[in-house]
């Protein structure tokens, strides 16, 4: 019984990873082949060839993306966005809804100073339990100076094994560790409930070279 457990989990082993990664491509190719419902009747792959191509709607998204973004990096698509942006910011539930995405997805694929690409070990939820947090900004407002702190940093704790849904914490950034870990090796840690722990010499090596 222990030699037909040990070959289980070696199966299980090769097989789980791997289904689940296709599970999830071809979810996410199932998703962006919806782009191309922005095609012409006429104009769509079932149409022109006779069939659908899977992923061929992987190749219009991205090419819709870098369009848009060649688009809004001049400066008549910057003038342009902002007008949307100012006549979305009076449409009362919108202004809301787009302002928090856009200010996310700012932070997170940003190569700023406010973006998730510093991890930090602290002390939460109490004294004496140490986890992982990703700095989200160093900014000052109103919450952060009534807190008293002067070296304020905001900080997203992930939630073990879902690391999109976590906790917001405002610390003093002389009472955390910052890490060499990378974000995605952090991730992992986080996804894996620390199963996966990341070699940090590996990571300071590689700083150092740098």
């Amino acid at each position: 019984m222990s030699y037909i457990k040990r070959y289980l989990i070696a199966g299980l082993l090769v097989w789980l990873p791997l289904g689940v990664t296709i599970a999830v491509i071809k979810f996410l190719v199932d998703l962006f082949d919806r782009s191309l419902l922005l095609l012409p009747h006429q104009y769509r792959p079932e149409q022109l060839f006779g069939m659908e191509i899977p992923g061929l709607g992987v190749v219009l998204s991205i090419v819709l993306v870098l369009i848009t973004g060649v688009f809004v990096a001049n400066l008549l698509g910057s003038k342009l966005v902002g007008i949307w942006e100012s006549f979305l910011s009076r449409i009362p539930l919108v202004r809301s809804i787009y302002t928090a995405v856009k200010q996310i997805a700012e932070a997170v694929f940003g190569s700023g100073e406010q973006t998730f690409q510093k991890v930090y070990l602290v002390e939460y939820p109490r004294k004496g339990l140490w986890t992982l947090a990703f700095q989200t900004s160093s900014q000052r407002g109103e919450a952060q100076r009534k807190t008293g702190i002067e070296d304020t940093v905001n900080l997203f704790v992930p939630t073990t094994p879902n690391p999109t849904s976590g906790f917001f914490i405002m610390a003093s950034r002389h009472e955390m560790v910052e890490l060499d870990m990378n974000v995605d090796d952090a991730l992992k840690m986080v996804i894996s409930g620390g199963v996966v722990v990341p070699d940090s010499n590996k990571n300071s090596m590689k700083k150092d070279k740098a």
